[in-house]
């Protein structure tokens, strides 16, 4: 993974890298705190926020 640009974690202020070609609505995950972030915002400045948690359906 190429790093393009590096961004703070919402939840506990740690590094996070972003991709070259991240996408809107990508998930990402903090490497110092493990939490799982859903990038919010491209242009014109990037941004993170939590993930939502989904309930797995199991195929239902």
């Amino acid at each position: 993974m190429s790093v393009a640009a590096t961004i703070e974690c919402p939840i506990c202020a740690g590094a996070v890298g972003l991709p070259a070609d991240v996408m809107l609505g990508e998930l990402l995950e903090c490497d110092d705190c493990g939490s799982e972030l859903e990038v919010a915002a491209v242009s014109p400045t990037p941004s993170v926020r939590e993930a939502p948690l989904s309930a797995e359906d199991w195929g239902q």
